[in-house]
């Protein structure tokens, strides 16, 4: 959607968009009391604390800490962007959408609508491709082979792209698609030093690669022939498409893999294929045997549990490795068995769970499919079931890649281990695993421990980040709190509190950003669901929602509960906390003997102001205090 979508159109969608509506149509909610209630989407749970309120129009999670508008609810459980949001409620509302124009962003989008329509017709001309006409008998006879049913074949929408060069050409000419952005598609290719073109695709089994809305952005195409050539040829990173941040299958399955807070990583497409049409939709396959941590991210918004389960030869098992180290070097949290992938970005700050890592073996010559056809899905869930964590894995792997009868091979094998536990960040999974490390060589578990120090203090001086995060801020005292409600909850004490309160008053950085910009807006405030739309921090629409989201009346100056939120109890509550804390330090000061007397002289005249003021009611703030 290119530029900026006019304030008018949003706040025409919002009107028409609400929240309860269509929050209702992917959760089941029950009425409680002035809100809404039901189990929430984001994160498991068993008694309802997701809840809706339809005055203010916003939702939040008292469990997984979760909340915004309407369009926040959409963008977070679609796992789209907010233009894309916008777009799905617009459509809901049947409301065109209208922008402001913005150099560039136009054209980007237009580009990208202009590719996603190209994709979706091909992919219905390949799917003709393979259902019927004798050119797609060899790709019908490959899919019968590998007992791939039909019904999968409409579901997966599988095509095939003839044997010919100019086969993709041709059919952009008569569409009149222009060649030039055919070839941005990634569709075709320009032979070098002209102006001739050639399809990329050819004689090709055809998986279209969906993104997470089911919108079809690239290609898979594995050889079918004899042919010396690449046996898998994919679309290139085009403007809708990198390989790095889509799954094959992720659009059929990520409804599953929320329900049960798992994932199965496999390998090819056939594989995958073959788990759901079993009954196991809870899998996914990267574009490529290589899992990248975008990859991470975006399952740590559906799972709490991932099993990488490649296939058993040993390109398979180095494909596993690879994967899990590109994993550890994101990770910042590890329990003693599994990988707990607490990933720095903001898109994981946003994930109230880490993602377990766990390595599926499967018995040689198999893979998922071969597996799965043999024993049955319920054995194929027995083995995903039971799968170690990653440590156990990683420990057997380095043992049989290196001989653990030779001093190198035992060298190595302590030192491999020692760089793996010590991105845990956990003493006791290091000492849980110099111990298991320490068995299986038959030394002294002491000495292991040793090892793995010297390898950590190595690491450490290597690292370029800090070992520990930024502490989370501190939770905002109740009278805060209340003062944040009053703010938000009735515009007509704007006034009165931006001359009465003193932002020295208050301890809570959080709270103190929020009410600053709350009443630099005064007049100009939109209504606290547009605003959350508007915010760029995420601790600010948690803790914003949450108070919200309470409906338990403020207590007054003397913790009387009263049905209206009273501004000048709980402005005179943060001003003689304020003085209270002041003058405890006062008293402190005085009481050092080394204190000058000049220091002292001050110190008991601002004690007598800070009582008489506690004394004395509430009054304009003077700005030149």
């Amino acid at each position: 959607m290119g530029g900026i979508i006019s304030s008018t159109t949003l706040e025409q969608i919002r009107a028409a968009s609400d929240i309860v509506d269509v929050i209702g149509a992917y959760v089941p909610l029950k009425r409680a009391g002035a809100n809404f209630v039901g189990l929430c989407p984001f994160h498991k749970e068993k008694s309802p604390s997701f809840n809706v309120n339809p005055h203010k129009q916003i939702f939040h999670c008292f469990g997984c800490h979760k909340g915004g508008d309407v369009f926040t609810f959409i963008k977070e459980f679609e796992s789209i962007d907010f233009p894309d949001a916008v777009r799905r409620l617009a459509e809901r509302a049947k409301i065109p959408i209208e922008v402001d124009a913005q150099a560039g962003g136009s054209q980007t989008r237009h580009l990208k609508d202009q590719l996603l329509q190209i994709h979706e017709q091909i992919t219905q001309r390949w799917q003709s491709a393979l259902t019927s006409g004798e050119a797609g008998q060899i790709a019908r006879d490959y899919l019968a082979r590998r007992g791939v049913a039909p019904e999968a074949v409409q579901l997966f929408r599988l095509g095939y792209a003839p044997d010919a060069w100019d086969d993709t050409v041709n059919w952009a000419k008569s569409k009149q698609h222009d060649l030039t952005l055919v070839e941005q598609a990634g569709l075709i290719l320009r032979k070098e030093g002209g102006d001739h073109f050639y399809d990329r695709f050819r004689g090709r089994l055809i998986f279209p690669i969906c993104d997470e809305q089911g919108r079809v952005v690239g290609f898979s195409g594995r050889i079918l022939g004899d042919e010396k050539t690449a046996k898998y040829v994919n679309s290139p990173e085009t403007a809708i498409f990198t390989k790095g941040k889509l799954m094959f299958g992720l659009d059929k399955s990520k409804r599953a893999i929320l329900e049960t807070q798992s994932v199965i990583i496999c390998e090819g497409q056939i594989d995958l294929i073959a788990c759901f049409m079993s009954g196991i939709k809870n899998v996914v396959a990267p574009q490529g045997t290589a899992l990248t941590a975008d990859h991470a991210r975006i399952l740590a918004r559906y799972a709490q549990d991932a099993i990488l389960c490649f296939d058993s030869d040993d390109a398979g098992q180095k494909a596993a490795v690879r994967s899990l180290e590109t994993l550890l070097s994101v990770a910042t949290q590890f329990n003693a068995s599994t990988v707990s992938l607490q990933l720095a970005s903001k898109a994981w700050a946003d994930a109230p769970r880490g993602l377990s890592l766990r390595v599926a073996i499967l018995p040689a010559p198999h893979d998922p499919d071969s597996y799965i056809k043999k024993f049955g899905a319920a054995a194929f869930k027995q083995l995903m079931q039971s799968a170690p964590g990653f440590f156990d894995y990683y420990l057997d792997r380095i043992f049989i890649l290196n001989d653990a009868t030779s001093d190198r091979g035992r060298r190595a094998i302590v030192q491999a281990m020692a760089e793996a536990v010590h991105k845990a960040g956990s003493d006791v999974t290091r000492d849980t695993y110099a111990q298991k490390t320490a068995i299986r060589l038959g030394v002294a578990a002491d000495a292991v421990r040793s090892d793995f120090k010297m390898a950590s203090r190595t690491s450490r001086v290597e690292d370029d980040e800090p070992d520990e995060p930024a502490a989370a801020p501190a939770r905002p005292p109740p009278r805060e709190c209340w003062l944040l409600r009053v703010l938000l909850e009735r515009d007509e004490h704007i006034e009165w509190i931006a001359a009465h309160l003193d932002a020295a008053w208050l301890t809570n950085s959080l709270v103190r950003e929020i009410v600053a910009r709350r009443l630099e807006l005064a007049d100009a405030w939109p209504g606290v669901a547009a605003w959350l739309s508007q915010l760029e921090k995420d601790e600010w629409k948690t803790l914003i929602t949450e108070l919200l989201a309470d409906s338990r009346p403020i207590p007054d100056a003397e913790g009387v509960l009263k049905g209206s939120p009273s501004r000048e109890g709980i402005v005179k509550i943060l001003r003689d906390e304020f003085i209270r804390q002041r003058l405890a330090s006062i008293s402190q000061r005085l009481g050092i003997a080394e204190l000058p007397e000049s220091a002292q002289r001050e110190l008991v005249a601002e004690q007598e102001l800070l009582r008489r003021l506690k004394n004395s009611p509430l009054a304009p703030r003077s700005d030149d205090a």
